[in-house]
């Protein structure tokens, strides 16, 4: 049985980023002292004068990619999550936001995941405060071959945009070149018993409860949600008709995510029971990736657990 390739979605960013980089000349590419973690490094190595370090100063990196956009190159300033969306917020909404410019934002260590840094690092808000933003592109890729994806969709989006990536290595099960679009979700097991709704790393453990639920005869649909804004309203709304019941799954608070966003199109258009699966509007704490995520109930076996106890209600 061959090993299951892991990788953090981070990688995918610098990889994409040095693509696209080769292939246009307007890009420019801005980093709050953080090049090699965030891993926009690899530009300032192979275009050295496209890259510019701002320092720990995240909201003057923003208002300064406002001002690259206004003149009609496409920034991407890449920070911490925490930082990027959280620190910076005033100058993206204000800066960016308002004015409806083409700036990128790629913010890593997103989440629980980020492990061993602690509270003041597991930014679990993020989703939320960039849905916020009027016109604000939010996506969440699952997998490093999603992530390249949705930056080179990212450059090719005129408009404002937030991903946020991860610093822990996932495993990685979409194929290189598959097809991806903003706005668009995708079915990675049909069922109709229950359907489950993931974004970012929880996808991974979305599917594995799948194959686990399905031992047990429930026919789990999974799908794969890595656009938060604008959410696939078509997909949701069909899984909701045709399977009855909805869990949500996503590294981020219970408030403003994912699940808040699927409750809200539900209620409206198609009420049906659901439950959220993620951060239960708490802190989190430092400890290895690994353990805090099954702590917080962000892997299979919750998911599991969670849906058998739904069906059963």
């Amino acid at each position: 049985m061959a090993e299951i390739k892991k990788i953090a979605t981070r990688e995918g960013y610098g990889q994409a980023l040095t693509e696209l980089c080769r292939e246009h000349d307007d890009i420019i590419v801005f980093d709050a002292d953080l090049a090699g973690s965030t891993k926009s490094g690899s530009i300032r190595k192979e275009f050295p004068e496209r890259h510019f370090n701002c320092g720990i100063a995240e909201g003057n990196m923003m208002a300064v990619a406002a001002g690259a956009a206004s003149m009609g190159l496409v920034p991407f300033a890449s920070s911490f999550a925490m930082f990027a969306a959280g620190r910076a917020y005033e100058q993206i909404r204000n800066s960016i936001g308002y004015p409806e410019l083409n700036v990128k934002i790629c913010a890593s260590h997103g989440g629980i995941s980020v492990g061993e840094d602690g509270a003041s690092h597991q930014c679990c808000e993020d989703f939320a405060l960039m849905r916020s933003i009027p016109g604000m592109v939010v996506m969440c890729p699952s997998d490093n071959e999603e992530a390249k994806a949705a930056v080179k969709a990212a450059y090719a989006y005129k408009g404002p945009v937030y991903i946020r990536l991860g610093r822990l290595a996932v495993p990685v099960f979409h194929e290189e070149g598959f097809d991806f679009q903003i706005g668009k979700g995708d079915v990675m097991q049909d069922g109709t018993d229950v359907a489950i709704i993931a974004t970012g790393l929880m996808v991974n453990e979305a599917v594995e409860a799948g194959k686990m639920l399905e031992k047990d005869g429930i026919h789990a649909r999974i799908i794969n949600m890595c656009t938060i804004k604008p959410l696939d309203e078509e997909l949701v709304l069909k899984a909701a008709q045709e399977c009855g019941r909805i869990i949500t799954c996503e590294e981020h608070s219970v408030v403003g995510g994912l699940g808040e966003a699927v409750c809200s199109l539900l209620s409206e258009k198609c009420p049906v029971p659901v439950r959220r699966i993620g951060v239960n509007d708490v802190f989190g704490h430092s400890g290895p990736a690994g353990d805090l995520l099954k702590q917080f109930g962000l892997c299979a076996e919750n998911i599991v657990n969670v849906t058998k106890d739904f069906l059963e209600k």
